[in-house]
């Protein structure tokens, strides 16, 4: 066989073997699929202020709405409570699987901590020196670990529950395979893992007012908003706008208060599944969050991108699951003229029912309410009101 033959033949023979070695490295350096799936949905909520971004607030001075077995980090200490921009409420990660299975789950939280959970975590990290304003100085994220758990379709469930009726519970009603964890205290049941935290990270949009009384809605991140709803609720009287996707910024009428809480259900429930929720979840999101999403006052829900989520909440699940899906819904509270005159009449006649109503985003309305305000003797009023709110938190947390 000539020379040249042979060397042109060595070479392709070469070539071959490093593609192999290649494709096989490659694949050795791949996660491991198991036959687990795995959906996610939570709520990131935020008030804007009078420029339309989310400021600062503490979002855990409202009553309490979780099940006393559920874990917290301690409050000791506080005065006020955690102050952040948003608050993330209610993530829930099911998982499917056919056969039982051990993983392993982490999330990690940009900005923020973690501050409620349930089955009991392996890990929550930073475990010490949290106090009020610990989110707005230099400090380690929060992350939540679950070393071993046990994702078993022959569980016989055993769920805990504390209270007859808890919006916590509606989350379970869907078909979410049962799982497990171990604890010092015994063996704990769930149909999901649960987390909650509160950060500082910046919100992907923001809201404004325009003199002609519209909507101005403006898109602050690098990817499209998926579907945006601009809700209003004014006693018993209600109303939305489905705006769409958002890319930019878009100006918005506001909605007529002609509409009903049932009908926005079903379209929320639609939008959830067109992100990748199963019916059953998008379900058992609305009816968890329905109390609330629906509540007084003005406000703008939205689909976060799902590349903003993976971003600020980073999730790894060992082994990684053939499928994840990750849906959450943005909360951007506006305060309206129509608030601002809900809580000033309030404030007037002592109704403290009507101040009760806006809960825990009381005070950043007040504070919107002080910056744009210019006569003096309302000014003094509303710093009082304020002084008074922030008593009464200091009163209800030494108690």
């Amino acid at each position: 066989m000539p020379r040249k033959t042979l060397l042109l033949t060595f070479y392709v023979l070469l070539g071959c073997c490093l593609a192999i070695s290649s494709h096989i490295s490659a694949g050795e350096a791949r996660p491991v699929y198991s036959g687990l799936t795995a959906h996610e949905w939570g709520t990131f909520t935020s008030i804007a202020g009078r420029d339309g971004s989310a400021v600062q607030w503490l979002p855990l001075t409202g009553s309490t709405d979780l099940p006393g077995f559920v874990e917290h980090f301690r409050y000791a200490g506080f005065k006020l409570g955690l102050r952040g921009s948003v608050r993330m409420e209610t993530p829930v990660l099911y998982f499917y699987d056919s056969r039982e299975e051990t993983v392993s789950v982490k999330v990690s939280f940009a900005k923020g901590l973690i501050t409620e959970w349930y089955p009991h975590a392996t890990r929550v990290e930073p475990a010490a020196n949290i106090f009020d304003g610990t989110l707005l100085q230099p400090h380690p994220e929060g992350s939540i670990t679950w070393n071993s758990v046990t994702v078993s379709p022959n569980l016989r469930e055993k769920l805990a529950r504390e209270y007859a009726d808890n919006h916590y519970y509606a989350a379970r009603m869907t078909s979410s395979t049962p799982l497990r964890v171990q604890t010092p205290a015994g063996e704990q049941q769930e149909k999901f893992l649960f987390y909650r935290g509160v950060s500082t990270f910046s919100v992907p949009l923001s809201v404004t007012l325009t003199r002609g009384s519209e909507f101005l809605v403006e898109d602050h991140g690098a990817e499209e908003i998926p579907n945006t709803i601009l809700f209003e609720r004014r006693g018993e009287r209600v109303g939305y706008r489905i705006c769409g996707a958002l890319r930019k910024g878009a100006l918005v009428d506001p909605p007529e208060l002609t509409g009903t809480i049932g009908d926005l259900g079903r379209e929320l429930e639609g939008m959830l599944g067109a992100q990748g929720l199963y019916q059953d979840e998008a379900h058992a999101m609305v009816e968890t969050w329905r109390g609330s999403w629906f509540e007084e006052g003005s406000r703008l829900l939205y689909i976060v991108p799902a590349a903003f989520v993976d971003g600020v909440l980073p999730l790894l699940i060992h082994p990684a699951p053939a499928q994840t899906v990750r849906v959450f819904v943005g909360r951007l509270e506006i305060v309206t003229p129509a608030t601002e005159k809900a809580v000033e009449r309030a404030l007037a006649t002592h109704d403290n029912a009507t101040l009760k109503m806006f809960g825990r985003f009381l005070e950043p309305i007040l504070q919107t309410m002080i910056q744009k305000e210019s006569t003096p003797t309302k000014v003094k009023q509303l710093n009082e009101a304020l002084s008074a709110h922030y008593s009464s938190l200091v009163a209800r947390n030494f108690r």
